[in-house]
């Protein structure tokens, strides 16, 4: 794995409450009761863009909670072409395997400069069995995992490349200002089951329409509205 060595050991309870994610990570409905049975640290992590978190076939003696950035689950075939399953976005987490399996299923990859909480395994086990909360959300977060790989079979798989782009911009979109950072065109096609050459056609059309606008380098403005109606995902304009 690459990534930083822990800054700080949990279980600082003022720091994971004060934490932006906590609504949505793992430990949200953790009381202070629950944090004192942690004695293993929950360790601070970063990694940069490219790195991998973990590989396929890896010891699986954690899981993350994924604080900022955004990770990609990837799925290599015999034939050595590769499949993205799922986007994790912040408050999301990744490795939950690790509690049935000695060994990770997917590839981890930042897609960008991501912070993570690495959560040992022993750590989670000892909270299921003594926090009917932490099992509460255990259960929460498997069901969140088969939805979303459920969702992003569909979404991402299913359709014209258009369509496909279109679903992916928005998923992507920062509700805040309508905006995403695209990844690069070869892990768009990944993701889509498209080829690079057909992503990169359809973003240039698509920048052409005014549906997507360059602020930078890989960040565009989005016009939400029109690729809602590309994706098909307004029903009232269909």
């Amino acid at each position: 794995m690459n990534y930083s060595a822990p800054q700080s050991a949990i279980p600082d309870m003022l720091r994971c409450r004060q934490c932006g994610v906590r609504q949505l990570a793992l430990f949200n409905d953790l009381t202070d009761a629950d944090f004192k049975l942690v004695h293993l640290p929950v360790e601070d992590m970063a990694i940069a863009k490219r790195a991998a978190l973990y590989n396929a076939g890896d010891d699986a003696n954690a899981l993350f909670t994924l604080r900022s950035g955004l990770i990609k689950l990837t799925h290599y075939l015999a034939d050595g072409s590769q499949r993205v399953v799922r986007l994790v976005r912040p408050g999301g987490t990744i490795g939950l395997e690790a509690l049935v399996s000695d060994c990770f299923a997917h590839h981890a990859e930042a897609l960008q400069d991501s912070t993570l909480c690495r959560i040992p395994v022993a750590v989670v086990e000892k909270l299921d069995r003594e926090s009917p909360r932490l099992h509460k959300q255990l259960l929460t977060r498997w069901h969140q995992a088969v939805m979303e790989s459920d969702n992003w079979l569909t979404q991402m798989s299913t359709g014209s490349a258009r369509e496909r782009v279109a679903r992916l911009c928005l998923y992507l979109c920062d509700d805040t200002d309508d905006s995403c950072v695209l990844p690069g065109r070869e892990d768009m096609g990944a993701m889509l089951g498209i080829t690079t050459e057909t992503a990169s056609r359809v973003i240039a059309e698509f920048r052409r329409h005014g549906h997507l606008n360059l602020r930078n380098r890989s960040e565009f403005g989005l016009d939400v509205k029109a690729l809602q109606i590309v994706a098909g995902l307004d029903h009232k304009a269909a």
